[in-house]
């Protein structure tokens, strides 16, 4: 069951540990409908809500995020449940994040329901996932994963703040709009590549993991979709912090066409600082933002800390 919110902490939902891996019973398009019915949630573009209800998808995206008997997984936004069923059949404990008052209210019942064996193997935080500072660790283990059908309005937010926040999360899988993963995963150089590939590329190495049709949502997305794998990495050697690192990256790519000279003559407080900075780490004043990799920035970041 879902206890009351505490002061100060989201609401959490503890279980037991299980690696055993009895059969779930998936979601598919007409248990989405029913359960939507009895919730009385409408589907919202606000809060990006687009229900899985193929079986077969969900059941790739387990296996593409290579989860196995014993993981700790942290789901965003399980939603109805689809994905969170297909994870605890694979044998992980679930720490589901979910920021709809209803359906986070619901899915423990869902579980329970359509999992009975392993209903224990769920944790539900009932929490905005940009409000979460703490997630709960099931018999002391911290979630190593971070696997999710993340919102399309939020999905670089998200998934920025849970790899900044929770350094133990080693691997990730999120589904996101087709649009967006190209952004993530984008190498340096191409023409989708910005800041939300620079500033995943500080946590992780990022590539493309497949890409997901419209029809097997509920109700059926506007957009493709895609999944993005993310592998925790070191960040850049040197003196600069994130923070530093990223102040540099938000002002190299405010203007796009300009040069780094220009582009970071606001950053640095001239033209002429600009360019003696990016000499300082070795980059060409003439380049874009977009040629440049996540250690060059950081380069720059430590060359204008004088």
């Amino acid at each position: 069951m879902t206890v009351p919110d505490a002061p100060g902490a989201p609401d959490t939902t503890d279980t037991a540990d299980a690696t055993a891996t009895p059969a779930v019973q998936l979601l598919t398009t007409a248990h989405v409908r029913d359960l939507l019915g009895l919730t009385g949630v409408r589907p919202t573009k606000t809060l990006g809500q687009n229900f899985v209800t193929d079986p077969g998808t969900v059941r790739r995206i387990v296996r593409v995020a290579g989860v196995q008997p014993g993981d700790v997984v942290v789901e965003v936004g399980p939603g109805l449940g689809s994905l969170t069923l297909g994870l605890l059949e694979a044998g992980a404990h679930v720490v589901a994040v979910e920021i709809d008052p209803p359906l986070a209210e619901k899915l423990p019942g869902t579980v329970a329901a359509h999992a009975p064996e392993v209903a224990d193997r769920l944790t539900v935080v009932r929490s905005d996932a940009m409000d979460v500072t703490e997630l709960p660790a099931p018999g002391g283990r911290p979630a190593t994963r971070l696997v999710a059908n993340l919102p399309y309005n939020v999905a670089v937010p998200v998934l920025l703040t849970m790899l900044e926040r929770f350094d133990h999360l080693a691997e990730v899988l999120v589904m996101v709009q087709a649009e967006v993963a190209d952004r993530i995963a984008a190498p340096s150089g191409s023409k989708t590549y910005g800041i939300p590939s620079v500033k995943a590329a500080w946590y992780a190495q990022a590539s493309r993991a497949g890409s997901v049709g419209r029809n097997v949502f509920w109700p059926t997305p506007n957009v493709d979709s895609a999944l993005v794998r993310l592998v925790r990495r070191d960040p850049p050697a040197g003196e600069a912090t994130r923070e530093e690192t990223f102040a540099v990256i938000d002002a190299a790519f405010a203007q796009r066409r300009k040069t780094l000279r220009a582009a970071l003559a606001g950053w640095a407080g001239s033209p002429v600082r600009a360019e003696e900075v990016l000499r300082a780490a070795g980059v060409d004043p003439t380049l874009r933002g977009e040629r440049l990799e996540v250690t060059d920035f950081a380069a720059i970041a430590a060359a204008g800390r004088g």
